[in-house]
């Protein structure tokens, strides 16, 4: 900056310097609307289900995550059912962990194997009518 050597030169830069500090109070103003804008709860909610929605791989992986939780689960109920029997427990689980882990990490094959089933189904049922 310059060294000021007149009164006016002084009112001058005192000016200036008026017009910069309304200039960046507006800024700060509009800054911090937009911040408490920002945080409002319904805000934050409604940016994060955004971002899970614009994510297509999280959706994907716990969808495929779920199918294999049920297919382990119907596994094991359908395999293990009331049993008492301590052996036949323990391979029941085993089962569900296997079929939900070879479910979990193959969800397009699990898609592609289903989309097969349900065509015939719907092939079958038009044949029978």
């Amino acid at each position: 900056m310059q060294s000021i050597k007149s009164t006016g030169e002084l009112k001058e830069a005192i000016r200036l310097l008026q017009e910069q500090q309304t200039y960046q109070g507006l800024v700060l103003k509009e800054e911090f609307f937009t911040v408490t804008d920002s945080i409002k709860p319904v805000n934050v909610i409604k940016n994060t289900f955004s971002q899970v929605a614009s994510s297509h791989d999280l959706i994907g992986n716990l969808l495929s995550t779920t199918v294999g939780l049920a297919a382990g689960y119907i596994s094991n109920r359908t395999l293990v059912g009331s049993s008492a029997n301590l052996l036949r427990k323990l391979f029941g689980t085993i089962m569900q962990f296997g079929i939900t882990t070879l479910v979990a990490r193959n969800p397009d094959a699990v898609k592609s194997l289903g989309h097969t089933l349900l065509q015939r189904m719907l092939n079958k049922k038009a044949a029978d009518s």
